[in-house]
């Protein structure tokens, strides 16, 4: 009986292994992988003829990472950049030819038809999203936010004309339950929610400094 010998050039025989494509996930990312599992109603054990709820939970995540909701609000005949009410100048209305049959503009905010009957989650179970099991720092949500292009002017003046909004991929920090707000930041070009620094940023940005 003779023991096994290591190669002396191993690392470099498995690193010239090729095994085919991996499903590990290998980009870099700043959410929890939990953060993006959808509720799920089903029992945790299986009932004969019913599919796992493992296999229910990646069917429903990845269907719902394939919507978009700027191109269905588009299906639906909806302007995304004409959600956010503007300055209503009555010196400089435009014909009702050009308005399509509109003649007041959009002036009512969005928050007047919000409706959370029908969520799934209350706003702290989806912060909590960013708590990993067996950290103590909380990471962000990713989510979309409808909101303007240009950062300089859109926080001067967010009802300006001259502003376009877009659904923009973000990082929900935090959640304010007096003024029923989220505070978001914007994703860098990686998909990343990171700090002037660079680093990532944690617990909607409270840093021991503050």
């Amino acid at each position: 009986v003779t023991k096994f010998k290591v190669p002396a050039n191993f690392k470099s025989l498995l690193e010239k292994q090729a095994v085919g494509p991996s499903t590990e996930i290998l980009a870099e990312s700043d959410f929890p992988e939990q953060s993006f599992k959808p509720k799920v109603q089903m029992p945790f054990k299986r009932v004969p003829g019913q599919n796992p709820r493992k296999v229910e939970v990646e069917r429903r995540r990845r269907l719902y990472l394939s919507f978009d909701i700027a191109e269905l609000l588009a299906s639906k005949g909806i302007d995304s950049n004409q959600l956010m009410p503007r300055h209503y100048d009555p010196d400089n209305m435009p014909p009702i030819e050009e308005t399509k049959d509109s003649v007041f503009p959009i002036y009512l905010p969005l928050k007047v038809f919000d409706n959370d009957e029908f969520d799934c989650r209350t706003p702290e179970e989806w912060i909590s999203l960013g708590l990993e099991p067996g950290s103590s720092d909380r990471k962000p949500v990713p989510g979309k936010a409808l909101l303007p292009t240009d950062d300089v002017l859109g926080h001067e003046d967010p009802k300006s004309e001259e502003l376009i909004y877009k659904w923009i991929d973000v990082g929900v920090l935090d959640y304010d339950k007096e003024t029923d707000l989220y505070l978001v930041h914007k994703t860098d070009e990686k998909g990343l929610v990171r700090d002037e620094e660079g680093k990532p940023i944690l617990n909607g940005g409270i840093t021991p400094e503050g």
